[in-house]
C-alpha cells in the first residue's frame, strides 16, 4: 500500500493521517460530509464521498465516534486496510482485521484477535488473547489485561483498566480512568474503582444503522 485515502476531515483523522505517514503511505485526498471541511494537514478534501475518486484506493475511516464509524462502514463497499504507526508494538502473532488503525506507542500482545474498523489510541494496551469485536475504540492509555473480551461498538475510557478475563458488552461506555473488575451487560455506561453501571444507554440512536 503506497496510497490510501480517508473518510472524515476532523481531529482524529489527524492522527489517522500521521500512522499514514509513519508507514510511508502517501494520502491522496480526504473526504467529509460538512463542506466547511475543505483542508487537512495540507490535504485538500474531495468532498462528499463520491466512489470513483477513490476507486483502487484503500479507505480509512477517520472518525474517532464508534456510532458514526459504524454507519459509515455499513454503506461503504470499499476495499481497506490496517495501519499501524511506527512506534506502535504489535505481536506478528495477533490478528488485526481491516479498516483498524493502531495509533502511536500502542501494543497489541500475542493471541490477540481485532475486529474492523477499531481504534487502538495512543499508549493503549492489549494483552494476550483478548479478543476485540468490530467499531471497538481503546482510548489513550487504556489498559485491557489478558483474555479479556470487548464487544461491538464499545469505547473503553483513557486511562480505564479492565482486569483479566472480563468480557464487555456490546455499545458500553467505560468511564476514563475506570478499573473493570467484573463483566458488564450490553448499553452500559461503568465508572468509578470498581467500576460499576451507572447507567444504560438505550439501543434506540446507537443502533439505527441504514
Amino acid at each position: 500500500m503506497k496510497t490510501a485515502v480517508l473518510y472524515g476531515g476532523g481531529g482524529h483523522a489527524k492522527g489517522v493521517l500521521e500512522c499514514l505517514w509513519s508507514a510511508g503511505v502517501l494520502v491522496a485526498g480526504f473526504f467529509d460530509d460538512d463542506p466547511a471541511v475543505t483542508e487537512l494537514c495540507g490535504i485538500r478534501s474531495l468532498g462528499t464521498f463520491d466512489p470513483a475518486l477513490a476507486s483502487g484506493l484503500p479507505l480509512l475511516i477517520a472518525i474517532g465516534d464508534n456510532a458514526t464509524r459504524s454507519r459509515v462502514a455499513r454503506r461503504l463497499e470499499h476495499a481497506s486496510t490496517v495501519v499501524s504507526h511506527s512506534s506502535a508494538l504489535l505481536s506478528t502473532l495477533a490478528w488485526v482485521d481491516e479498516g483498524t488503525v493502531v495509533f502511536h506507542r500502542a501494543v497489541v500482545q500475542s493471541g490477540v484477535r481485532v475486529g474492523r474498523h477499531v481504534i487502538l489510541n495512543t499508549a493503549a494496551v492489549v494483552e494476550h488473547d483478548c479478543v476485540l469485536a468490530d467499531f471497538v475504540h481503546v482510548a489513550p492509555g487504556a489498559v485491557l489485561c489478558g483474555r479479556v473480551r470487548v464487544d461491538e461498538g464499545t469505547l473503553i475510557g483513557a486511562g480505564a483498566t479492565v482486569l483479566p478475563g472480563v468480557a464487555i458488552g456490546r455499545w458500553c461506555t467505560v468511564g476514563a480512568g475506570a478499573v473493570v473488575t467484573r463483566p458488564l451487560p450490553d448499553f452500559s455506561v461503568a465508572v468509578g474503582m470498581p467500576a460499576r453501571v451507572i447507567r444504560k444507554i438505550g439501543p434506540v440512536g446507537i443502533r439505527q444503522l441504514p
